[in-house]
């Protein structure tokens, strides 16, 4: 594989001879690490939050250890470069905000796109063995997650009230519409395993999705409703269309059916509970904070001539204190009042660049465009729902973004075609 530059003391001249001891003994620690910080990433209620703590033990082990950089993710390291001056120069045209607020605001961003680079080129090697890891810790605390916000959904748990948010289900994130959207790329994986899967691991897949599934659903978030539903209809159709043979195709479109069916029952037994079947109607229809000129869009028109307005920015937070007392819940404008336009521009090349890589990955045959299917059909669904909400610190996009771009990178270093499906079914 191709590397630009990987930590050896021996260029600095403290080569020792325990070194190599040191560092087998970092790479074995590395993996535990990454798990634990992946796990960690489901307790989001402060800011810096655990995820970023733990990325602190994280990045000297891997340092240690000798982690690969690699050309083709330099990009990501390219963009935070770029990112960065602008974000900073923004934190000082805020008025209302403190200025120490907005620079632990801005640094968490900058801090979180160096996760997606250090995840990108840890995710290039072993590519396969990481990933397992990845998508193992992050499907353990989602599925935690979802047991809890559902008991605490349906008061079937002591201290309930504390994992809700106006009676939606949020677990240990500060809102529902963040909660919800965290649940649903273990869950594309669990259900790309019930299409593609063997015996046991179809049933214990299945159930790991409905869980998953019903704690997205006491969310009550409308924008989760339909992230999970389209991302698990383009993972169907991806996988269908890509990995399955014609055996496959036969048993995922009888699977897709009974699917279907079961769905609709369990729907249907949620609904037949007169609250839950009252708060679904009530999510269902056009929300008060939706229209009008402080409503959802009409604040995101506010902000864009606001975005116009200031070149540099106007900070984090300051929005708020302006005309508007609601933020405007779209990344895609958020971005350039609290970033500048510099900034705004350097976060469009992010997006852009990984859509591009993403699709290049599902175009190409290898033996890891099976692990791709499903971060793709979450995060093309993310920034969709983005257009309608802020998620500039969502912890898991940062994440997403590192695994398109680590696949990316060992895709373009597999001379292989295709591989065992055990081997790359995750």
């Amino acid at each position: 594989m191709s590397v630009t530059g990987q930590f050896d003391p021996a260029l600095a001249g403290t080569r020792w001879p325990g070194m190599d001891f040191v560092r087998q003994r970092a790479t074995r620690l590395l993996d535990g690490v990454v798990a634990l910080w992946i796990f960690s990433g489901g307790i989001v209620l402060i800011e810096p939050s655990p995820y970023e703590v733990v990325f602190l033990l994280v990045l000297p082990i891997a340092i240690v250890a000798g982690l690969g950089l690699y050309r083709s993710t330099f990009g990501l390291f390219a963009i935070l470069l770029g990112f960065t001056p602008f974000a900073l120069i923004a934190c000082l045209q805020v008025r209302v905000t403190p200025v120490t607020d907005a620079i632990i605001f801005t640094a968490v961003t900058i801090f979180l796109m160096l996760t997606s680079y250090f995840l990108a080129n840890y995710l290039a090697e072993a590519t396969a063995r990481r990933m397992r890891i990845i998508i193992a810790a992050y499907t353990a605390i989602a599925v935690i997650l979802a047991l809890v916000g559902t008991l605490a959904y349906l008061r079937l748990m002591p201290g309930a009230d504390f994992f809700l948010r106006y009676d939606r289900a949020k677990a240990t994130f500060k809102d529902p519409n963040v909660y919800a959207p965290f649940l649903i790329l273990p869950a594309m994986f669990a259900l790309q395993r019930v299409l593609l899967g063997r015996g046991w691991q179809i049933v214990v897949s299945g159930a790991v999705y409905v869980v998953l599934m019903i704690g997205v659903f006491v969310s009550f978030s409308r924008g989760g409703w339909g992230h999970f539903a389209a991302s698990s209809l383009i993972t169907l159709v991806l996988v269908f269309m890509l990995e399955a043979n014609a055996r496959d195709k036969i048993r995922i479109l009888i699977m897709s059916l009974l699917g279907l069916g079961m769905l609709v029952v369990a729907l249907g037994g949620l609904l037949s509970i007169p609250t839950v079947s009252d708060f679904f109607a009530h999510r269902t229809q056009s929300q008060s904070y939706d229209t009008g000129e402080t409503g959802r869009f009409g604040r995101q028109g506010y902000a864009v001539e606001l975005a116009l307005e200031n070149p540099w920015g106007i900070g984090p937070g300051e929005f708020p204190t302006l005309r508007i007392r609601e933020e405007p819940h779209n990344l895609y404008v958020t971005v350039f009042h609290v970033y500048g336009w510099g900034g705004g521009f350097f976060f469009y090349v992010m997006i852009a660049a990984t859509l591009w890589k993403g699709s290049a990955m599902l175009l190409r045959p290898s033996p890891y465009r099976l692990m791709a299917i499903p971060v793709m059909a979450t995060f093309t669904m993310v920034m969709a729902e983005s257009i309608i909400i802020d998620s500039d610190h969502w912890r898991h996009v940062y994440l997403l973004i590192g695994l398109v771009w680590g696949l990316s990178t060992a895709i373009k270093n597999e001379q292989r075609i295709s591989a065992p499906r055990h081997e790359t079914l995750i």
